[in-house]
């Protein structure tokens, strides 16, 4: 299968950014995004809408790609994720980004496999 996902460097550049619409147009209309343990947000709208209110809880993220794959119609990145929280501490993080495009590219499957806890604690 030959698709063109889209490389952590972009994806994680307009996450990032907090460009969500830019990331919601790489979704596909039914896709999934879990982050963590939560239940799997379904659909563009939702995961606009979850992404939007995450947002308003930090002052700011960036990732730093550690490595990254793909294999097939999947790719795996390996990031350290540095959140400023309101009160501007900054918290850095490993995490695990794993999406699934389809042949037109856009992203059908797309999971996030990090412990948010430590952003949020005292």
């Amino acid at each position: 299968m030959t698709t063109t996902a889209p490389t952590p460097e972009a994806l994680f550049a307009k996450i990032d950014g907090k460009d969500l619409h830019g990331v919601t147009a790489l979704l596909a209309e039914d896709a999934t995004m879990s982050f963590g343990n939560g239940e799997p947000l379904v659909g563009r709208a939702a995961i606009l809408a979850a992404n939007t209110a995450f947002m308003e809880t930090i002052a700011a993220l960036r990732h730093r790609v550690v490595d990254s794959w793909v294999v097939d119609d999947t790719t795996i990145a390996v990031t350290e994720v540095t959140y400023t929280r309101l009160d501007t501490r900054e918290v850095t993080l490993p995490a695990v980004t794993i999406w699934r495009v389809r042949e037109d590219g856009l992203i059908v499957e797309f999971r996030v496999v990090l412990d948010l806890a430590p952003v949020y604690a005292s």
